[in-house]
């Protein structure tokens, strides 16, 4: 029996909901599902024009932006391989992933034409196709090309590789995460079962599409259910709620930077958020102050937990038990089966701390060109080894405890900086924060807290430990706080923590 991959999807979505918005860009344009399909099968016809078919890499490297899904569905109708490309890379990180991908072709928008000049020579990219508008206006290459006769038919099969994405490459350099039909299929319709998307749900979509998140768990089941992405290139707050209230947005996914920055907003009291009905928020816990002001304005949060590896989707928490359950990453997803264990091997009971396991259709396929990485990042019998600690309760709800490479030992007692950086996020004036271990001649390692406060804020170690007093065990607490003007991150929001270990004093 055939699975249809995303091959299927724009052909169907045409068929099914034509005239129905798909996108609405940052100036206000429509791109219909006719018109998205239409794109779709351009860029596939251009494609197959330069001998690209069944497993050739297709790099892209651009905002957010009709042309982006065009790409990405064009490579899947000729069974191609889509791989995104991190846009605030650095030249020789996207010299890599153009390399490590082993990419025939290089999509880019108009923007990066100077930065790629000398990286295509150093690779020896094939084709190097700039980017055009939807509308046929101008005469970039996606929106001239006709769809020919010779436009190759390829079924999809679930384990067909779709994309590669590359992890954020904390602690070295960048592994490509190869994802099947399979798996993005399978990871849209788990998150269109958990957070109940339907067709007349508008999202908003503010985090870039190279970031597997955004694109597996926001554009793809929206696209897929056929509803409609109001589709930014950029986040700023008091856009965002501008766009809200001009569009109806019914659903919003960010981190809770994203959400803490809007409710600050002076438009916020007075922005209408009466149609938002769907809020899922990533990367950690989202802190209480967080979900009073949200809370009191009647929006409520999806919380979860996942990575590059599964698509990213692993759990999901409901918004019924962000209260009784907080601090949870929840429930596995529908499709997906989530388990904790010691490092020997065996699972281990609930409360027990051990290493977050996980098996489903949404498990990646392995580490491009990696065998040996592929090898060790799975289980004897199958399971995905993510790397982080947790544990689940008694009602089998996930917590997370940190990752294995981030814990703190601190004469013999394991400290799990995700504990202390929550409590920490909590205090009035801090806006981020990193607690790392720092080399210390009596505990090995002790604590520290690298935060950035609000304007304005008096944040300092004695406030910060006050703070803590009674809360955490006194070993857990931060033996010194430094507030920097800027925490390093990714683009994906995560804090570079090796960097920051470098900085104060351990590599």
């Amino acid at each position: 029996m055939h699975y249809p991959g995303l091959d299927t999807w724009m052909r169907t979505r045409r068929a099914k909901s034509p005239d129905k918005a798909a996108l609405i860009t940052g100036d206000g344009e429509i791109v219909t599902y006719r018109r998205l399909a239409d794109a779709a099968d351009r860029v596939s016809a251009l494609l197959c024009a330069r001998a690209i078919g069944r497993g050739d890499s297709v790099a892209y490297l651009g905002e957010n932006s009709p042309e982006f899904l065009a790409t990405l569905f064009g490579c899947a109708q000729l069974g191609a391989v889509f791989v995104p490309v991190n846009t605030r890379l650095a030249p020789p990180e996207i010299l890599h992933v153009l390399a490590d991908s082993r990419a025939r072709v290089l999509v880019h928008d108009r923007g990066f034409a100077d930065r790629l000049a000398p990286l295509v020579s150093a690779v020896g990219i094939a084709h190097v196709i700039e980017t055009g508008d939807l509308s046929g206006v101008e005469t970039g290459d996606l929106s001239v090309v006709e769809v020919g006769s010779e436009q190759r038919e390829f079924a999809a099969g679930p384990d067909d590789p779709a994309a590669i994405i590359y992890t954020s490459g904390t602690t070295g350099r960048a592994k490509g995460a190869v994802l099947t039909h399979g798996n993005l299929t399978w990871v849209a319709i788990n998150s269109l079962v958990d957070y109940d998307i339907v067709s007349t749900d508008v999202a908003l979509m503010i985090s870039p599409l190279f970031h597997v998140a955004s694109l597996g768990m926001g554009a793809l089941p929206v696209l897929l259910k056929g509803g409609t992405i109001v589709l930014e290139k950029g986040f700023d707050p008091g856009r965002a709620l501008r766009l809200i209230a001009e569009h109806g947005v019914t659903m919003l996914s960010g981190v809770p930077t994203t959400y803490q920055l809007m409710a600050d907003h002076p438009d916020w009291p007075s922005t209408d958020l009466s149609t938002l009905t769907k809020l899922t928020c990533g990367g950690s816990a989202v802190p209480t102050r967080i979900l009073n002001a949200y809370e009191d304005r009647g929006l409520h949060f999806s919380q979860g937990y996942g990575m590059t590896e599964t698509s990213p989707g692993a759990t999901s928490l409901s918004p019924a038990m962000t209260r009784e359950k907080q601090g949870s990453v929840g429930l596995p997803h529908f499709f997906t089966e989530v388990r904790v264990a010691a490092e020997d091997g065996p699972g281990v009971g609930p409360g027990s701390v051990g290493e977050i396991q996980i098996t489903g259709p949404n498990v990646f396929a392995g580490y491009l060109h990696q065998p040996e990485a592929t090898a060790s990042a799975f289980t004897p019998d199958g399971w995905f080894r993510s790397g982080d600690l947790g544990f689940v309760d008694a009602d089998g709800y996930l917590f997370i405890s940190d990752r294995l490479k981030d814990m703190i030992i601190s004469g013999g007692e394991n400290i799990y900086p995700a504990e202390v950086e929550n409590l920490i996020s909590d205090l009035d004036g801090v806006t981020g924060v990193a607690v790392i271990g720092v080399p210390d001649g009596q505990w090995g390692e002790v604590p520290w807290a690298i935060v950035t406060v609000r304007e304005g804020a008096s944040v300092d170690t004695a406030s910060v430990r006050g703070h803590l007093d009674g809360r955490l065990a006194r070993y857990k607490v931060p033996k010194h706080v430094v507030v920097v003007g800027e925490l390093p991150r990714t683009a994906t929001g995560k804090v570079k923590k090796a960097e920051l270990r470098s900085r104060f004093g351990r590599s």
